[in-house]
């Protein structure tokens, strides 16, 4: 992406302003609410219980509601990722970000990989809802990423994502080139986790990612604000 075309307005539509934090209270979902309504941030990022709270907070408003499923260890069964999907639908939830079995990744288990997105994206592209695939690559070699992301092309879910955020590493702008060579135009790719300036950001953007996930929305985008105003 060339981010010589960027405004201020498009940048922070491609944030999903997150709040991924167990002890999160409800006054800061509000608080995140307000922010992205206030700033036309894409998304907000949370966990799949507050979902009918936050779509209450956002009501009227363009800013679109994510749940995280099965996060953030993926370690979960299809039934109970399917479950949870459906329930954030039905509470309102305009996108899903599931975090895949790093565990049939691993032992060479392709088969119930893509079974699992296969049933995860169908269950989404029926509600009209946006489909995120979590691969937390700081666990995979770059041929399992490889792997996943080419499973992710014959499927089609709207975006791969790089990480949740909470493993031992986070997004990398190599990670982020990859994804991004293997599925071509054909998916979309999100860069989240450890993304907390302008500079970590425009390198991201840089490598072909469209969607960022991060809590620093604001202060990334002001200092964007101060670097398109040093031109």
């Amino acid at each position: 992406m060339n981010v010589e075309h960027l405004t201020s307005e498009t940048l922070a539509a491609m944030f999903d302003h997150t709040l991924l934090r167990a002890s999160a209270s409800h006054s800061e979902l509000a608080q995140l609410c307000a922010e992205a309504r206030q700033y036309g941030f894409g998304m907000v990022a949370i966990n799949s219980a507050p979902v009918a709270f936050c779509r209450e907070q956002l009501k009227g408003s363009p800013v679109h509601v994510g749940a995280a499923i099965s996060f953030p260890l993926g370690q979960t069964t299809l039934d109970v990722k399917l479950f949870e999907t459906e329930k954030a639908i039905h509470d309102g939830a305009d996108e899903i970000d599931y975090v895949t079995d790093l565990s049939c990744v691993k032992e060479g288990n392709w088969g119930a990989v893509e079974k699992e997105m296969q049933c995860i994206t169908r269950m989404c592209r029926d509600a009209g809802v946006i489909s995120k695939v979590i691969f937390e690559n700081c666990y995979l070699t770059q041929d399992e990423i490889r792997s996943l992301a080419q499973i992710a092309k014959e499927v089609r879910p709207d975006f791969i994502k790089t990480s949740t955020g909470f493993g031992p590493s986070s997004a990398t702008v190599a990670d982020v080139r990859l994804m991004k060579q293997t599925v071509g135009d054909h998916v979309k790719v999100k860069a989240a986790g450890g993304i907390r300036s302008w500079e970590d950001c425009r390198g991201m953007l840089d490598a072909g990612a469209e969607r960022i996930g991060t809590s620093s929305s604001i202060r990334i985008l002001n200092e964007f604000i101060a670097w398109r105003s040093s031109k």
